[in-house]
């Protein structure tokens, strides 16, 4: 039996794997470029520190459901045998327990009526969820300030790419110069080793630009999708910044949506609450308990023992008990000083928070406006910049300029064109920093 040549049977494998029709499957589209607005958005829904926070808030609301709960009255099963060691008589030696046998199966009731009145605990627990809920817009906004720089990190390093492809072009048309000029006599062979050094540093800042942009990209994603990746691109928005908004405009929406300033506000009225409920201590309880069941030396609805065959078992008692505090050595009065003192530190928190808010505000607002002047001197740099690695590569091919002219007027060029990026991406930034400031991201 003749072999099948290893070529026949490599392509009988490719026909028998290839889909039906003979079509190849449609590649998959890349996924569309994230905004600054969805990967703020992503962040809050997959981050953990979101997550913690939304997961306190439900444990407040759990706390607010169990203190009303206590509000209200209370039914328990109440299951007991009690054993008394016996002496002769019905009542055995414990003369308490009426019985050498004792059964209690009883539903008991509870309620305590003061608490019904009383609704610090209650207010407490509201202000608490009411803080558990401000504190997810507070772990928003921090994580905010993260996902904007780890955001236009990845527009900075793309940016810085881009200038690293364009720098390395331009060492590599300064080689080309300087080995033409140096086979035609016109140039040293010191000029062919300066445009080498500098084509070879221009290869390890794009591959320090590839690798930053990898770096961005990760630190990104482990924020904004629920499994790790990287696939993902993002906007280049930062030409298209918006101009800077009024300071008292900013200063109004910072004061009416700041969390940090609405966590301390409602700390204030929380421990306002723990003042109230502290103060609790000097007044008296009043507990209402009603009791149906058996309560017995026999387990059984009628039945007694010895003569009481015909006694009914099964019936009801109640008791109103009204407990009066007297004394416990300055106990209430501690409790009620250290929940002052807890009033007057939440004050003082909201005193730094206003402080601290006004202080951030004004630092993200001087950042925006300082970066939005130097954009133009910037832009003028790297115009300049262009105009003079031009002039001197024609000066270096007319014999009037030297080789390191050039290499420093690439290097000055690179720079600038950094520098005006880096500029555009600032400014961004702290327009970003001061709208997540206000509420407006």
């Amino acid at each position: 039996m003749q072999a099948i040549p290893l070529r026949l049977f490599v392509l009988c494998l490719a026909v028998m794997s290839a889909p039906a029709g003979g079509q190849t499957p449609p590649p998959s589209a890349p996924p569309a470029p994230l905004t600054l607005s969805d990967a703020i958005t992503r962040a809050r829904q997959f981050a953990g520190q979101i997550q913690s926070a939304n997961l306190a808030v439900l444990l407040a609301k759990e706390d607010t459901r169990q203190v009303r709960a206590a509000r209200l009255p209370s039914v328990n099963a109440f299951n007991q045998f009690i054993y008394t060691e016996g002496n002769g008589t019905p009542s055995g030696v414990f003369v308490s327990n009426d019985g050498v046998h004792v059964y209690n199966e009883q539903a008991q009731l509870h309620e305590e009526v003061l608490a019904l009145f009383r609704k610090g605990e209650t207010n407490r627990a509201l202000a608490a969820e009411a803080i558990a809920r401000a504190r997810v817009d507070l772990a928003a906004r921090g994580l905010n300030a993260t996902v904007i720089q780890n955001y236009f990190a990845i527009i900075s390093a793309q940016r810085k790419l881009i200038n690293a492809q364009r720098s390395l072009a331009e060492a590599e048309r300064f080689l080309d110069i300087t080995d033409k000029q140096e086979k035609a006599g016109e140039a040293a062979h010191a000029d062919v080793i300066k445009a080498r050094l500098q084509l070879q540093q221009r290869q390890r800042d794009l591959q320090d630009a590839q690798i930053a942009i990898e770096k961005a990209k990760i630190a990104l994603g482990v924020l904004i999708f629920p499994n790790f990746s990287t696939d993902f691109s993002v906007v280049d928005d930062v030409t298209t910044a918006e101009l800077l908004p009024p300071l008292e405009e900013s200063r109004a929406k910072a004061n009416a949506t700041n969390p940090d300033v609405q966590v301390a506000k409602l700390g204030v009225e929380a421990a306002g609450y723990d003042v109230r409920v502290a103060r609790y201590g000097y007044l008296p309880s009043l507990s209402v308990d009603f009791f149906y069941g058996i309560n017995a030396n026999r387990f059984a609805v009628n039945g007694g023992v010895g003569d009481e065959v015909d006694r009914r078992n099964l019936g009801y008692a109640g008791q109103v008990t009204l407990n009066i505090p007297v004394w416990n050595w300055g106990a209430t009065r501690s409790k009620i000083t250290q929940a002052e003192l807890r009033r007057t530190q939440a004050q003082v928190d909201l005193s730094v928070a206003n402080k601290n808010l006004q202080g951030n505000l004004a630092a993200a607002y001087t950042e925006a406006r300082a970066a939005r002047q130097q954009l133009e001197s910037l832009r003028s740099s790297l115009d300049l910049a262009t105009e003079s690695l031009r002039l001197t590569v024609l000066r270096y091919t007319a014999g009037e300029a030297i080789a390191i002219e050039v290499v420093d007027a690439q290097t000055t060029l690179t720079a600038a064109r950094n520098a005006y990026d880096d500029g555009q991406v600032r400014y961004r930034i702290a327009l970003a920093t001061l709208q997540s400031l206000t509420g407006s991201l």
